[in-house]
């Protein structure tokens, strides 16, 4: 029976003190035991980016990559080996900004594999310039008078292309977040 415990490797997190990722490696891990995966039945893929760094803080199979390539990785992954299961974690610059056509063919698509997006609305890992889905006029490091383009909208893409199963979720309400990935897992297709 596998265990939280199992998923620990001893690395150090280079998030910052309070990060919302904190929280999603912990609703992963939990979903990953309630769904009685071993660590050696998953493998994570990522990017690049504060959320890509999420794979390196788990004992588990991963594969960390290009930006924005992640959704074709894992796709291989899971074409050569189906038993996986397999994860992607990505933030909104990486998954909709580098890897937006990625993101587009992944739905229609609908290989095997979960898609989960740290969406926080701009780049966290090269100091907190715009993504696809900052808000517009939100002012950040590089867009000083405020961003002018009208956000990406992921969630309204998705369903609109016929993603077969959609959802959104908050790092400050653990429990569901850790109930959204195990319902993504268990669903077959994207």
């Amino acid at each position: 029976m596998v265990e939280l415990k199992d998923f620990d490797n001893g690395v150090d997190s280079q998030w910052c003190p309070g990060c919302s990722n904190f929280a999603i490696l912990q609703a992963e891990k939990r979903a990953f035991v309630e769904l009685g995966i071993m660590p050696h039945e998953l493998c994570l893929v990522s990017g690049i980016g504060q959320a890509a760094k999420l794979p390196h803080y788990l004992n588990c199979n991963f594969f960390n990559g290009l930006h924005g390539r992640p959704i074709p990785v894992a796709t291989a992954i899971k074409t050569v080996n189906p038993a996986l299961a397999v994860v992607v974690n990505t933030g909104d610059g990486d998954c909709y900004g580098e890897g937006g056509n990625h993101f587009l063919h992944a739905i229609r698509r609908n290989p095997d594999i979960t898609l989960i997006v740290h969406n926080n609305f701009l780049y966290a890992l090269t100091k907190g310039q715009a993504s696809p889905t900052t808000p517009q006029d939100a002012k950040r490091s590089l867009q000083v008078r405020g961003v002018k383009l009208l956000p990406f909208e992921p969630i309204t893409t998705a369903i609109a292309l016929g993603c077969t199963f959609v959802a959104r979720g908050f790092a400050g309400d653990f429990k569901a977040l850790s109930s959204l990935v195990v319902q993504a897992v268990r669903h077959r297709g994207l």
